[in-house]
């Protein structure tokens, strides 16, 4: 039984001067440890990291107990600590504190979940190991450190007798007690603070991700649009920077990249999609049927106007015009078309009333439109009108690793269209995956298409591929073979294959930059030849008939006369961008 810190049966009787001596000195034992717990609770509720707040709390142990040392030591949920405060140990190291501590000591406490007085640890079993003050009885005192009915830690002092003053081991006992219990609340407000901490931090962080995220995939569901590759990433976290605003978009790219589902994908991002989404083939029409198909006309303007037509324009109000291969629209009518663009209102054929409109413009082409202005067959005014946010569409042959999901994605299309379970082997992958395709995502989706419906098995196998055997058609355009197309059909009619192709010597392919990069060159793999298909030959567009990334600077420097501002205007970079590459060909400056 551990002894009561006062006698209260003494507190009504008569104070003598023997009487008297005893009940001050408890009250100031008293006073002294309110003014612990007091001095001590200012400590924990200090803004402060734990393990900081727990040290200056084992120092101020010191002051008001006779200790030769103490330690707190909280343990996580496996029951190992997790962090250790000290006091008392001179000089010590890592390792220490807790060396000196035995573990079975603080899994005692933690088991039992109660104190642990020992009188002299030199005659306990716990501390057989431990080092003793020389000719001097060692006590230690232990408390558990607890949240609710959970031991979290524990609290632990040990002073050295050396009959130079009386000490009370119960009075000792119920200070650190109330001490723990402080210790104990403090522990779980961190452990709460802490793991709201990271909560917030990692809601943070996903929901940042998920912003930077989220352009991307709406992009990709928006349209459609099908890749992962670094090339087609690039473009869609453009268009999804692009969509909510009104500016107006150039789309440049092979024909075949998949300019219209590209628009379209601007289209549903932006706030007008809810309005209509219009699109028009420029290339398709003559300058006459163009503007009528555009402005529409008014009933008996021409011979077979029998009634008034709204045009394109008037079609897309408040929503999207996609004006395709505009780079193919004769001079005449840009002019017409130019008015539209900066004053919003234009007049239908054969009417007089104005008519304004609000249409987000978005075009497309796949002509080199600064040739074009710098021959003088397109506008520069439409050119600067137009070319407002330009993006470059990658060919198929610089995104090579989506070839795998696009030819996935045409056959489930297939599948569902006809009713059919075709599963496409490894084997056709990697025979698609050699081939560089001129023709791009409709080239592929043709040679899918055509390989589907010719299959007579659920698997499609490399060899059921026309160009395993030879038999591809559009070898003949790659290749520029000698024999004429007519004569290539005749032969596969008979049951031959499309003729080899000549051998002569040409330079590694080089692979094509779009217009708006001269700095960074794209990433087509294998340029020594592995990547090229059998059919790729030196007339295959894949490589040949396409300036170089140098061919374009030396070009645009030419142009220009020399000076590298205005170079960088025509190719659409800046003039710090020129600089690099000038220094990346080693081109030397010439001087007028």
């Amino acid at each position: 039984m551990v002894q009561a810190l006062y006698d209260f049966s003494r507190i009504d009787r008569p104070m003598t001067s023997t009487s008297a001596q005893p009940i001050k000195e408890a009250r100031a034992t008293a006073e002294m440890a309110l003014f612990g717990i007091y001095e001590i609770s200012k400590i924990l509720n200090t803004p402060a990291r734990l393990e900081v707040t727990l040290a200056n709390v084992v120092n101020i142990l010191t002051s008001f107990l006779l200790m030769r040392r103490g330690m707190i030591v909280v343990i996580d949920e496996a029951g190992d600590p997790e962090i250790v405060a000290t006091a008392g140990w001179a000089g010590e190291v890592k390792g220490q504190p807790l060396d000196s501590l035995p573990q079975l000591v603080i899994d005692r406490i933690v088991a039992t979940t109660t104190p642990l007085v020992i009188q002299d640890i030199a005659r306990d079993p716990l501390f057989s190991e431990t080092a003793q003050a020389a000719g001097n009885r060692v006590s230690f005192i232990g408390v558990p450190i607890k949240d609710s009915a959970k031991v979290i830690g524990t609290l632990s002092i040990d002073r050295v007798w050396d009959g130079s003053s009386e000490i009370r081991i119960d009075e000792d006992l119920r200070f650190l007690s109330m001490v723990a219990n402080l210790v104990g609340q403090a522990v779980r407000l961190h452990r709460i603070v802490a793991a709201d901490r990271r909560r917030l931090i990692d809601e943070r962080s996903r929901l940042e991700k998920a912003l930077d995220e989220t352009p991307l995939k709406t992009a990709r569901h928006a349209g459609g649009i099908v890749g992962e590759s670094r090339p087609v990433r690039r473009v869609l976290e453009t268009i999804g920077v692009v969509a909510p605003t009104n500016s107006t978009v150039l789309l440049r790219g092979e024909s075949g990249t998949g300019k219209e589902m590209f628009a379209r994908a601007i289209h549903e991002l932006s706030t007008r999609k809810a309005k209509p989404f219009i699109k028009l083939n420029c290339a398709a029409m003559s300058e006459s049927v163009l503007e009528s198909e555009l402005f529409g006309h008014e009933k008996g303007a021409f011979t077979g106007a029998v009634a008034t037509k709204p045009g394109r324009f008037e079609l897309a109000h408040g929503g999207t015009l996609l004006l395709d291969e505009i780079g193919e629209i004769s001079p005449a009518f840009q002019s017409k078309l130019l008015r539209v663009l900066q004053e919003g209102e234009f007049e239908r054929v054969g009417g007089t009333r104005t008519l304004k409109v609000d249409v987000r413009l978005i075009c497309a082409t796949n002509r080199n439109l600064e040739e074009a202005v710098a021959k003088g067959e397109f506008r520069a005014d439409l050119y600067y009108r137009i070319n407002v946010v330009p993006i470059a569409l990658p060919p198929l042959r610089e995104r090579p690793g989506d070839i795998p999901l696009l030819a996935r994605s045409f056959l489930d299309r297939f599948n569902k269209e006809n009713g059919r379970k075709l599963q496409m082997t490894q084997g056709g992958v990697d025979l698609l995956c050699k081939c560089y395709f001129p023709g791009n995502v409709r080239e592929l989706e043709n040679c899918i298409r055509r390989t589907a419906t010719l299959s007579r098995h659920d698997a499609i196998q490399r060899d059921d591929f026309a160009c395993a055997h030879g038999e591809c058609l559009s070898a003949t355009l790659w290749t520029g073979g000698k024999k004429s197309a007519e004569d290539q059909v005749t032969a596969l009619a008979r049951g031959g294959g499309v003729s080899p192709v000549v051998a002569r010597s040409v330079p590694p392919p080089v692979a094509p930059v779009p217009v708006v990069s001269v700095v960074e060159a794209p990433q087509v793999a294998d340029a020594a030849g592995d990547r090229l298909c059998e059919h790729a030959g030196p007339d295959c567009p894949a490589f040949n008939g396409r300036l170089t990334e140098k061919d374009r600077l030396l070009d645009a420097m030419e142009k220009t006369g020399w000076v590298q501002a205005k170079a960088a205007r025509l190719l659409g970079i800046t003039p710090r961008q020129i600089g690099y590459a000038l220094k990346k060909y080693h081109i030397e400056m010439k001087r007028f």
